[in-house]
């Protein structure tokens, strides 16, 4: 087995070296990293359902998506994720268990009692510190999770904070649950980089497995798939499944209604509606949005040529 810490904390580098990982290499591997605050979507979601669309925006906080199934995760430098790759037989010798438990054993060296929740989560005295999802491919299989050491709960609860009830689609929708931090349970202070290691030396006791780093090669192949899909909107955003998105809010005295259709990301039936706008340039503003990105940019830009005055408020109306 290889043992590998990912160094780079872009969230795109990294998500796009497991499915390189996967796919490019045969043996077996346990990776560890980090990256700065990010919300990860999991593969067949909305992404922009499962985010706080204005506080991820004035933040400058990442949205990605991986590609494993599951629901919605927040990184930031608190949080340690890790990656179990395994080569397997059949798909019938994958279970939850197999990937979590050398988590959980480590966790018992430390004298915590880790369990799991029944929906892919791990707990600690009730408290979840550590969402899962698996991704097969072929004759192998990705298992990776966060751990939440020292993470900025506050952030991680805003980021993910939504209003239901605005998008109707199919996609997996995330179940929310109360968080901890690992950290507020030892029994002594443990610097995270101290974690790490920790974690990463309990694997090396297994005689099979070794220290790997990437080699130049591998740097290079990773960062070309991180541009070609992880950094991408078509991915990130326009993956998500086709859905509605309906909105009504009152600003200023003034009502703005909004109604739109997506498919893969692009909006293909919307109707601007209210007394904000004049319905002139509602019917303007309509014709303008057809065909284009659900996006803050494209949003933006279409509000700017029908309107003077464009604050993001009214930008988000569209979103939120």
């Amino acid at each position: 087995m290889l043992c590998i810490h990912l160094k780079n904390t872009d969230p795109f580098f990294c998500l796009a070296a497991e499915e390189y990982l996967l796919k490019k290499f045969s043996e077996d591997v346990f990776m560890l990293w980090q990256s700065k605050d990010t919300v990860v979507v999991g593969k067949h979601q909305n992404a922009l359902a499962e985010i706080n669309y204005p506080f991820v925006r004035e933040n400058n906080i990442t949205v990605a998506r991986r590609i494993s199934g599951g629901g919605t995760v927040f990184h930031d430098a608190g949080n340690v994720n890790f990656a179990f790759i395994k080569n397997v037989n059949s798909p019938a010798e994958i279970n939850f268990k197999m990937f979590t438990a050398p988590v959980v054993n480590a966790l018992e060296k430390l004298d915590l009692n880790a369990s799991t929740s029944g929906r892919n989560d791990l707990l600690l005295e009730g408290l979840k510190i550590s969402g899962n999802a698996e991704h097969v491919f072929k004759n192998r299989v990705l298992h990776h999770g966060t751990l939440l050491y020292s993470s900025d709960l506050e952030n991680l609860g805003q980021a993910i904070k939504v209003i239901p009830g605005k998008y109707e689609s199919k996609a997996v929708q995330s179940n929310r649950s109360p968080v901890a931090n690992i950290a507020s349970f030892l029994k002594k202070e443990m610097a995270i980089e101290d974690f790490i290691q920790f974690l990463l030396n309990v694997q090396l006791e297994n005689k099979e497995a070794r220290f790997y780093e990437p080699g130049e090669k591998d740097v290079q192949n990773i960062q070309q798939l991180a541009g070609e899909k992880f950094k991408t909107w078509e991915w990130n955003f326009g993956y998500s499944p086709k859905y509605f998105f309906q909105n009504k809010i009152n600003i200023d005295g003034r009502e703005v209604k909004v109604n739109l259709r997506t498919v893969k990301g692009i909006i293909n039936e919307i109707k601007v509606d209210g007394n904000y706008f004049s319905e002139k340039i509602n019917r303007q503003l309509t014709e303008k949005l057809l065909g284009k990105r659900h996006f803050f940019e494209d949003i933006q830009q279409a509000l700017i040529e029908v309107s003077d005055k464009v604050p993001d408020k009214l930008v988000y109306v569209f979103f939120v």
